[in-house]
């Protein structure tokens, strides 16, 4: 079920303070009004067999044949549809290889980007079904609290979240695992395989959960690009900013992980 491309697929884009702040995503958040986020029937995501495509730098020019699906973007704690981001759809496109499945993910806006500061930096994120109790709304939907959410408690309602912050990362250059710092704490610098019973209730896979003994592994590997940028041969981090702040083009989100995975959540 987790590589099924359905209506349980949620897209966050955090280029404007119109769609979300740029708060970290592992930050609890609260509910702002009375909404709730149903599955569209209708939306279906095909992803096509196309082996030896994709090349996983961020950049686009591969996926110019293949056929993308587009979506509003919307504030993600009261999706009002009149607070819609402005600048554009989000642009979604899958396909696979029989091995590994690819998004591409691209979004107009200005170029913003801070060196080491997720606050002012985009963001985006992918969330699938797991658990077949799992709900697009409340990001699984557990109905426990923090200190009671476990493997247990919530079991069937987990969600897989792949969170990738740009404002640590290098254009261009390929992120990934899940690294374990000597002081038993994940870097979750770049991108982070997580999951999740609610908004409340996070787990960075590869890290220690004591409520449960399953194996858990970091499969996501992922890369970004920005259409001002004036390279094409790649940087280096002492090229920061890479860009003029403010200058227009498009964000290209590139992802990547096995259809068949040993994470044993």
């Amino acid at each position: 079920p987790l590589m099924a491309i359905r209506s349980l697929l949620l897209l966050t884009l955090l280029v404007s303070s119109v769609v979300v702040s740029f708060a970290p995503f592992a930050a609890s958040h609260h509910d702002s009004g009375n909404w709730h986020c149903d599955p569209d029937a209708e939306s279906r995501i095909d992803a096509q067999f196309r082996p030896g495509v994709v090349t996983l730098d961020g950049r686009a020019d591969e996926w110019s044949n293949i056929d993308g699906f587009e979506f509003p973007l919307l504030p993600a704690l009261e999706p009002d549809p009149n607070q819609e981001y402005k600048s554009g759809k989000l642009a979604l496109k899958v396909l696979h290889d029989g091995r590994d499945v690819f998004f591409m993910l691209q979004v107009d806006g200005d170029y913003a980007y801070s060196k080491g500061d997720s606050h002012k930096s985009p963001s985006v994120a992918l969330m699938f079904q797991v658990g077949e109790n799992a709900t697009y709304h409340n990001m699984g939907g557990c109905k426990q609290s923090p200190d009671t959410c476990s493997s247990t408690s919530c079991r069937g309602y987990e969600v897989d979240i792949v969170h990738f912050s740009l404002g640590k990362t290098i254009p261009g250059r390929l992120y990934g695992s899940n690294v374990i710092k000597p002081d038993d704490k994940v870097n979750e610098a770049g991108l982070v395989d997580m999951y999740s019973w609610n908004p409340h209730c996070l787990n960075v896979d590869g890290s220690s959960d004591p409520s449960a003994n399953e194996t858990k592994v970091n499969d996501w590997s992922g890369a970004w690009w920005h259409s001002s940028f004036s390279t094409r041969s790649g940087y280096i981090e002492e090229d920061s900013p890479y860009g003029s702040s403010g200058r227009k083009g498009t964000y290209f989100f590139e992802f990547s992980r096995p259809l068949r995975t040993m994470d044993r959540l």
